[in-house]
Order: C-alpha cells, then structure tokens, then sequence
C-alpha cells in the first residue's frame, strides 16, 4: 500500500522547495531502492509542467566501481553529471540505501580518490548553486537499511522520517512557511557579525564570519530542513572543537573526533575510532583541511542522532561544522572535492556569542536578543 505521506512529500518538495515552474528542466534521481518516491516526484513535477528526466543509481554499481577501478578510473570526472547539473533548472534527489555499510571494507585511499573525481561535478554544482541558476533539495526515503542504522523499525523510521518534515500536518507548506519567517529573524541577527565564539565540553573555538551571508534552511535546499548556516572566513578560525557524535563518511563511522584549528586549517586532528579515515579526509586535497561551513541545528522535532546527517545536523540544540567545500550562496571561497559535516551537543552547557554578545545557551537561541 503506497504512503499518502509520499505523496505530500513531493508536493511539498516541488511546489514549495523547488518551485517548478512549467518549461523548467528538472532532474530527479536517487538510488533504485527510492523508486517509489521517485514515482510521485516525477508525477508531480511533470504535472507542474517540468521536463522531467531521471538518474536511477545502484549501490551495487557504485561498490563495482570502487573495487576493481583503476586509480586513473576513479579520478575521472562524470561527464554525465557534469553535464547534467550544468543544464537542469530543478534537482531533486533522494537518499536511501539497501545497504548502509557497503562501502566499509573500501579502503580510505580509493573513497578519497572517487571523492576527487566528482570535483569536477560538485564544482558546477557549488557556482550554479550559489549564482541561483540551479535549484536543488534532496530528502531521505525511508528504507529498512537506513531504520536499521537508527535503531528503529522500519515503522518508526517512517514515523520519524516524514514527522521531521511535520508530513503530518494539514498544511505542510504553511507549517515551513512558519518556520521559515522564525528563522529568518535570526538570520538577520547574525548577518554584519564580525565572529562567533563556540563554547561545549571540550570545545573552544573563534570563528570569523565577517563579510559572510547567513543561510535560513527552511526546507528548500533540503528537507527535512531546521538550521541556519554559513560559510567562514576560511583562514580565520582559531580553537579547537570535539564532536559530540561520531562522524559518517560512506558508511564508515569515525568516533571521538577533535580538531585543532589555526588560522583556518586543522592542524591536529584524533579520533578514538577510524583516525586514519579522518586523516585520509583531511588530505583529499587543500580545501579538505578548511572548513566550508558553520551552522546551527533548529528542528527539535529531531532529539535523537541517527547516523544520518541529513536529519543529525538539524537536531535542535547542535552545532555543526563541514570541512571542504564552501557555499558560494553563502560568500564562501573554499574549494574541496569534499563536504563532511560533523556534529557538537550543545545542549548541556554550551554557548555561542556573536561579536561577544551571548545569544545562544543550552541548545536553545535566546529570544530576549531580539528584544
């Protein structure tokens, strides 16, 4: 029996995040396991009056190709992608997978050169992103590996999946245009601040943010969204950072994470699980040792780390931080072929002051700022 859910979630993802518009050219892909969300996307955005084409990946493909490429193999640049994204108007993706851990025998070495090889393609992505051209949102599909992976049933995973993008109310578009208007205040709070000073259990970091733009993600960019973000100044970042929950890279867990931080670049980094993973990141190339964005989670309807960072970096009360690649949106300037988020609670004690005025304490912003 096919989910009504499904059903809002490409409404949602079409008329409110994307907004496609007839005449528009508009890619949808994700992995062959999300066809039936890909269905009722294709439906609806046909409907909308897109041209619509699909890219329907396959885990087992992708894991062939890690295995027996040749190192040259791996660094070439898809020219499907590449082409693909330098077109479309509307990208609409989708995360699910049969197999989280597929990747976790790959040595670190082959995923860092895949990772390079799909700069060529991301680097098309980041300038029409960040110039407007492309639209683009994923969102996850809830599947019996991925529930796995949070300790859920597939049940509860769904429950959880669509009630993070509040699926369930009778107006999903209205509740993220609530949101929307709540975050933005906070947004131009922060935009004219010159640095952000982040304060947790083990954690004492300085981070320049002048001349940068805040992002409000409000469900359209990704969804379920709740966070707001920006891209630092990049060789301006001084302190160190523990991450509260352990880092996810193609299946493969990394625990115990702490950076030092200088001048922007991490110049120390440990980890009590999975350091030479960690480090192998850190080299991919001279962009993988800056940081391409900070943010803030604000979706409290996620309390619970899933080992997904789609919903783990919007749990109400964290902080998240990416190394690599910037948001050009955003006025970053980094460049990566990487951008892995990693996630700090700061829900028991920890601050973030802007240009030295507290405005966030215990996970929560505090209101009276705005006064």
């Amino acid at each position: 029996m096919k989910d009504p859910r499904l059903a809002r979630l490409a409404r949602v993802l079409v008329h409110y995040s994307t907004k496609v518009a007839p005449n528009d050219f508009v890619l949808v892909s994700g992995d062959e396991v999300t066809l039936p969300f890909l269905t009722e996307v294709v439906r609806e955005a046909t409907q909308a009056g897109g041209h619509v084409e699909t890219l329907i990946n396959s885990q087992e493909v992708g894991e062939m190709r890690l295995r027996h490429a040749t190192d040259e193999q791996l660094l070439e640049a898809s020219f499907i992608m590449e082409s693909v994204i330098g077109k479309a108007d509307v990208w609409i993706s989708s995360w699910g997978s049969r197999n989280t851990r597929i990747n976790s025998s790959i040595p670190a070495e082959r995923l860092k050169l895949s990772s390079r090889g799909a700069a060529s393609w991301r680097r098309v992505y980041s300038e029409r992103m960040g110039n407007g051209q492309l639209r683009w949102c994923g969102t996850q599909f809830p599947t019996h590996a991925d529930a796995q992976e949070a300790s859920m049933s597939l049940n509860e995973y769904e429950d959880f999946v669509f009630g993070a993008g509040l699926l369930n109310a009778d107006d999903p578009i209205r509740e993220w245009q609530r949101i929307s208007a709540e975050q933005s205040r906070w947004v131009d709070f922060l935009d004219g601040k010159k640095e952000l000073h982040i304060l947790a259990k083990d954690t004492d970091l300085r981070v320049a943010v002048a001349g940068r733009k805040w992002i409000n993600c409000d469900g359209s960019m990704n969804f379920p969204d709740g966070e707001v973000f920006t891209s630092p100044v990049d060789d301006a970042i001084d302190g160190f950072i523990t991450f509260s929950f352990p880092g996810i890279y193609a299946g493969k867990e990394i625990e115990g994470i702490r950076l030092q931080i200088s001048a922007g670049r991490v110049v120390n980094a440990t980890a009590s699980k999975g350091e030479d993973l960690l480090h192998a990141l850190l080299a991919t190339d001279d962009g993988a040792s800056r940081f391409g964005e900070v943010a803030v989670g604000t979706n409290y309807n996620i309390a619970k780390f899933t080992r997904n960072m789609l919903f783990d970096e919007k749990i109400g009360g964290t902080v998240h931080m990416a190394i690599g690649d910037s948001m050009g949106e955003a006025g970053g300037i980094n460049k990566s072929a990487i951008h892995w988020d990693m996630l700090c609670d700061m829900r028991t004690g920890g601050t973030i002051s802007a240009d030295g005025q507290v405005f966030y304490r215990d996970g929560r912003f505090l209101p009276e700022v705005l006064k």
